[in-house]
């Protein structure tokens, strides 16, 4: 009998925890997948700002600055001590303030407009992604199941931005140029459940605090930077967002303006690739599990390289003819969007061989680093490709994203090195 009692009283036990994890792993989905959504819904805008607010190409991509800077910014100042305000107070308030933004957006209805929701975004997903990729430390136990963690979560990442490209698409009705904007009410909407599954969610366990004091939460955040496998790696996300967010902005204008696609094909065709980058992320955590990261992220990069080499040109001579729907599209056209399949493993992977390496009392000041870079790639891969497609043609725009892959692979030998060493531990 005392035997029996203290099996059903540990089964109890590992049941109770395995639920209270569960709760809060679900409610990190909701939240980021939410701000999926909202986030790349960039690319879209861009091109309903170009059709609809007389803006051009290099205008229109001043978008993604509005959303990355604030990302970056947010994130230096406030990662280092957001264990003090407490994850889920953050999270919170995130939602809170683009749930605001949504409805702004729809009454403005003007460039402007657009650009007050995506800095809103900004600022909210700074809170997110910080309390996010913190409370991961907190959920898991060893390297592989963070790892598996981490790229499911960027998985349905991944399925938010997929959905996003027909939503959108969803509100769009040709000669009302005004009602695609309905999809503000259904993501304002959406962002409001989320604030209240949050809310009554039971964060029992929250982080460590890195320093004596804010001063010192910062201090631990510099003193990152002075490492050098840091250095190699922050280089490395730099390097994946610029790629990912340089293609994934301006594969809808790429669609409408070369392949000569309807505007919301065009828009759906983009979706290809998100689902390409979510299904990449949640092999990836399994594929992980039997051969080593490098290895994987080396032969995803090649072939990569290889799409925008050999598939990129076959696409350009495509003949559409009269196109109204995705099963008209020839299948070459649906080539390079699965580029997504092989870069999706690059990011989550990276993040998580530094994460699981680190005391967890750093995983915020070091997540900080990690949003604050990824922020500025984004916002310059978008730029960069954005003055391509204006200065050298959107036909030629994508072949520049050859350069960060080719430096990316040198990157990853370096990283499996310093990281042999141990140079990350504390």
């Amino acid at each position: 009998v005392y035997v029996a009692n203290n099996l059903r009283l540990f089964v109890l036990t590992i049941i109770s925890t395995f639920m209270k994890n569960l709760g809060i792993k679900l409610s990190l989905f909701i939240n980021y997948f939410v701000f999926a959504i909202l986030l790349n819904s960039v690319g879209i805008v861009i091109l309903k700002s170009q059709n609809n607010y007389g803006v051009d190409e290099v205008q229109a991509s001043i978008l993604e600055a509005f959303k990355d800077l604030p990302i970056a910014i947010v994130s230096f100042l406030v990662a280092s001590f957001l264990p003090r305000i407490g994850y889920k107070k953050a999270m919170l308030i995130g939602l809170g303030i683009v749930s605001a933004a949504c409805i702004s957006m729809y009454y403005g209805n003007s460039f402007d407009s657009a650009k007050i929701l995506f800095a809103a975004v900004g600022v909210s997903f700074a809170l997110i992604k910080v309390s996010v990729y913190s409370m991961i430390g907190l959920v898991t136990s060893g390297e592989k199941e963070h790892n598996s963690f981490m790229s499911s979560i960027e998985g349905v990442f991944m399925i938010g931005i997929a959905l996003a490209y027909f939503l959108f698409p969803a509100f769009n009705t040709e000669g009302e140029p005004d009602s695609w904007l309905n999809v503000y009410w259904l993501l304002a909407g959406l962002s409001i459940l989320s604030f209240l599954f949050l809310l009554f969610t039971k964060f029992e366990k929250e982080a460590e605090i890195p320093g004596a004091n804010i001063l010192d939460d910062f201090k631990q955040m510099f003193g990152l930077m002075t490492r050098l496998l840091i250095v190699i790696f922050v280089i490395s996300a730099f390097l994946f967002v610029m790629i990912e967010q340089g293609i994934m902005t301006w594969l809808p204008s790429f669609n409408d303006k070369v392949l000569h696609l309807p505007e919301n094909v065009s828009i759906m065709m983009a979706s290809i690739l998100a689902i390409g980058l979510a299904v990449g992320r949640l092999l990836a955590g399994v594929i992980t599990r039997k051969i080593n990261w490098i290895w994987v992220l080396s032969i995803c990069t090649l072939f990569a390289m290889m799409l925008v080499i050999f598939v990129l040109p076959r696409t350009l001579d495509l003949n559409v003819g009269e196109i109204n729907s995705l099963k008209d599209i020839p299948l070459i056209g649906f080539a390079f969007p699965i580029v997504g399949l092989f870069i999706a493993p690059i990011y989550p992977l990276l993040n998580s061989v530094v994460l699981s390496a680190l005391p967890k009392k750093l995983h915020s000041p070091m997540t900080g680093l990690i949003v604050v870079f990824s922020a500025l790639g984004g916002t310059l891969g978008s730029r960069v490709i954005g003055w391509l497609f204006k200065n050298q043609g959107p036909e030629n725009a994508f072949y520049y994203t050859l350069i960060p892959m080719g430096l990316l692979l040198i990157s990853y030998f370096i990283l499996k090195k310093l990281t042999s060493n141990n140079d990350i531990k504390a």
